[in-house]
């Protein structure tokens, strides 16, 4: 692929995309993707992979659904997967490279591809854009401040 230069265009949809699904609202919708093999001016074999997408979140501050917008671009450097030490092939990849282990067949499974860029977009905790933060001083009472040390106690033994 790297060779001729191959490019791909495809869609899949969400439903499709096993691991991803435990983190999404929702499995409707699709991702649309676009993976472009080729060599850089330093030879290094690479492929370029364009993600759009709209994945249903739960916002984790109003417990509501909503879309987070993805569109990326990712450049991925193939490095040899299995055989000895890689780290010397991956550590000579540009820094704006990410590396994508391939292993003796040279084969990629797009749809792992995708999914873990996938995974990988989305937040820790997602937060709509549209929610407001709640932001407030709650005063201690007085009772609690009086739990919360778990002194109190032998300082009133200590005053008898």
């Amino acid at each position: 692929m790297v060779t001729a230069r191959r490019g791909f265009d495809g869609r899949l949809p969400l439903s499709a995309m096993h691991r991803l699904r435990e983190v999404l609202a929702d499995t409707d919708g699709e991702v649309r993707f676009s993976l472009e093999f080729d060599r850089d001016p330093l030879q290094v074999p690479y492929v370029e992979l364009r993600i759009q997408a709209q994945l249903p979140l739960q916002c984790q501050r109003t417990l509501k659904c909503f879309l987070l917008p993805i569109d990326m671009v990712q450049r991925l450097g193939l490095v040899k997967a299995g055989e000895g030490d890689d780290s010397v092939e991956e550590a000579g990849l540009p820094p704006d490279y990410e590396a994508l282990p391939v292993g003796p067949d040279g084969q990629l499974r797009p749809v792992d591809l995708v999914e873990d860029e996938l995974i990988l977009a989305v937040p820790v905790v997602p937060v709509s854009p549209d929610s407001e933060a709640v932001e407030r001083d709650w005063p201690i009472q007085a009772d609690e401040e009086s739990r919360a040390n778990p002194f109190s106690a032998l300082a009133a033994l200590k005053k008898h």
